[in-house]
Order: C-alpha cells, then sequence, then structure tokens
C-alpha cells in the first residue's frame, strides 16, 4: 500500500514538473540563447511526462533523461561562469528571481535534479527485500515530491512578489 502510495505521489510530482517545464520551455523564444534552453525544458517535460503517465518507460527515455541532464549540467556551469564574470558570485546561493542569470541557475538545477531522480528510479518490484530501502530508493521516493514543492513555491512566491521588478 505504501509503495502504491509513492509511486502515485511519484507520478504526480513528474506531471507537476512536466507541466512547469512546459511553461518555462515557452518562455525561451525571447531569450538571445533559446536554442540552448528550449531543448533543457523540453527534454524534462518530455521525461517526467512520461514517467508520470507510464509505469514501464522506454529504453529510449532514459537517453533522453541522460542527455537532459548533462545538458543542464553545462548549462549550470554556463550561468556560473556567467555570474562570475559579471560580478555575481557572491549570488550564486541567491534566490533573487529578479535576476536572469538566478532563474536560469534554477531552471538548470531543477532540470539536474528531476532527470537524476528519473534515472535513480527503479520499480518497485526491484527494491530490496523485507521492505528494507537504500539511501537512494528513499532519495528519489521523497525527491521528486520535494522538488515539486520548491519549484511551485518559488514560481508563486516570485510572481505574487517580484513579476513588474523582472531583469532581463
Amino acid at each position: 500500500m505504501a509503495a502504491k502510495i509513492s509511486e502515485s505521489l511519484f507520478s504526480l510530482s513528474s506531471l507537476l514538473m512536466a507541466s512547469l517545464f512546459a511553461i518555462s520551455a515557452s518562455f525561451q523564444f525571447n531569450d538571445p540563447d533559446w536554442f540552448f534552453w528550449f531543448p533543457l525544458y523540453i527534454c524534462g517535460c518530455i521525461v517526467n511526462l512520461v514517467n508520470g503517465l507510464s509505469k514501464f518507460p522506454m529504453m529510449r527515455l532514459r537517453t533522453l533523461a541522460k542527455f537532459s541532464l548533462w545538458l543542464g549540467v553545462f548549462l549550470f556551469i554556463k550561468v556560473a561562469v556567467e555570474g562570475a564574470l559579471k560580478g555575481m558570485v557572491a549570488g550564486f546561493w541567491s534566490l533573487d528571481m529578479r535576476e536572469r542569470i538566478v532563474r536560469e541557475k534554477l531552471g538548470s538545477g531543477l532540470v539536474i535534479g528531476s532527470m537524476f531522480l528519473h534515472l535513480q528510479k527503479k520499480p518497485s518490484s526491484r527494491h530490496q527485500p523485507n521492505g528494507q530501502e537504500t539511501e537512494v530508493a528513499k532519495l528519489t521516493k521523497y525527491g521528486m515530491p520535494t522538488l515539486a514543492v520548491i519549484r511551485y513555491g518559488l514560481s508563486i512566491l516570485f510572481y505574487l512578489c517580484h513579476q513588474k521588478e523582472m531583469k532581463f
């Protein structure tokens, strides 16, 4: 019963993340480097959508998840270097969503986290016997709902408090 609830929670969280990645992808066309960010968010959306709707994803989906993970890592490093060149090193841990670099850092970080969790997820029948869970199994069980809560929480907070002050 608990395994079924955690599977349902993972699926629901994946669908929520898919919707946010789709929205994020749609906002990329006014960005000068949209050709990096659009594929990242679309691939993240597809992986989350398929895993949210299906219990048995296709093998090609793992390849797409790996591609998204590495593209996310590349873009995270790109944003970190760009921030350092603009003198925002102290703001690396900033959550000031008015800054484009912060939004891109968070977006790539969320795709990285989501893809990592999808790649680590195993079908419930392959978990340890006698109800013992590994640390990775616990991470995948609670990680995706945590990512969805963080993403929705930050988005709601941003749009309620800072939307008009956004910097591009």
